[in-house]
């Protein structure tokens, strides 16, 4: 009986370091057989692995399979399988034929892995808009102006929220793994935190930190900085609506991590561009951003390119998630 671990490029062009730390991981059962597939491969599933019939345990990341396939896998007893790079894309129909099998399907969360990596980018995106840290950067490579402070060592834009996190008002969207984990990190450094999440449970909140704001309205009147940290479903989509941009103070700096879209990103852009409120964003309505958007190089932006959770750590995590599943 045999353990297989089967590969096909197109997951590690999105998890690179995943598939050798869960082959690592997975040595714990026994032996453990990992196969990756060329570049061009559309072979199924089971036409690349010699004598499936002999495989008890099987883990499968981006490779074509059908119910035809899993009929050659007799002896399977454990099984993750996906057919894209992306751990919810499972062809339903396999899934449920092996469950009518008894055979232990297992499934892998949707942003567990990269929680940790996307919370911590988006406190560094915070810190970096409060400190003009890559404005700053920036302006030192091509000038010296920058060392001259009209009030000493006194760097930052008093048009826009700025200096320390401790005292302001943070108002975040959400309070799942991510949002929570930003939440414990402002609230740590001195933050007066607020999250409006109808859907988490109360002791969330008070892990993170935070107290639980009732009315979406209330969050954003009084926001020093504003977090929308929630994924893009099709009930959070334009969930910040342009009344509620509109009701951000003058100042406000917003952190966009998790996705552009569930704002009205017509009326943040019109705000950010007339210098009503900054900006530190790592997603944006379109991406790539052209390099003619007026976003780009401006005084009250901070960006990055859609990187946030894009770890190491995040890999190994999405290896670990899916181990420990196994018996």
């Amino acid at each position: 009986m045999s353990n297989i671990l089967l590969v096909h490029p197109d997951f590690e062009q999105v998890w690179p370091y995943t598939a050798d730390r869960l082959h690592q991981l997975l040595q714990r059962l026994g032996e453990v057989q990992l196969i990756r597939l060329p570049q061009e491969s559309t072979a199924l599933l089971s036409e690349v692995i010699p004598h499936p019939e002999d495989v008890t345990r099987l883990v499968s990341l981006a490779v074509p399979v059908t119910t035809g396939c899993m009929d050659k896998f007799t002896n399977l007893q454990e099984t993750f399988i996906s057919t894209r790079p992306y751990a919810s894309d499972r062809p339903q129909e396999v899934i449920d034929l092996l469950k009518e099998r008894g055979v232990r399907v297992y499934n892998q969360p949707s942003e567990g892995y990269w929680g940790q990596s996307v919370s911590e980018f988006g406190l560094a995106l915070t810190l970096c808009a409060l400190r003009r840290i890559p404005q700053t950067h920036h302006e030192m490579i091509t000038s010296q102006q920058p060392w001259c402070h009209p009030l000493e060592q006194f760097g930052d834009d008093p048009r826009f929220v700025n200096g320390t996190v401790a005292g302001k008002r943070v108002r975040i969207v959400g309070a799942g793994n991510i949002a929570s984990r930003y939440a414990s990190f402002v609230s740590m450094l001195g933050a007066d935190v607020a999250a409006w999440d109808p859907f988490a449970p109360e002791p969330a909140f008070h892990r993170a930190g935070s107290r639980k704001e009732w009315y979406l309205e209330r969050l954003v009147q009084d926001a020093d900085i504003f977090v929308p940290m929630v994924p893009l479903t099709e009930s959070t989509k334009g969930l910040i609506t342009a009344e509620h941009i509109g009701m951000l103070p003058k100042g406000c700096i917003v952190v966009l991590a998790t996705r552009a879209e569930i704002c009205d990103m017509q009326e943040l852009r019109r705000r950010v561009l007339a210098d009503e409120i900054s900006l530190a964003a790592d997603v944006f309505d379109v991406e790539p951003l052209s390099l003619d958007d007026p976003l780009l190089g401006r005084h009250n932006v901070v960006h990055t390119p859609h990187n946030a959770g894009r770890t190491k750590e995040a890999n190994y995590k999405w290896a670990e998630m899916l181990a420990e599943q196994f018996k």
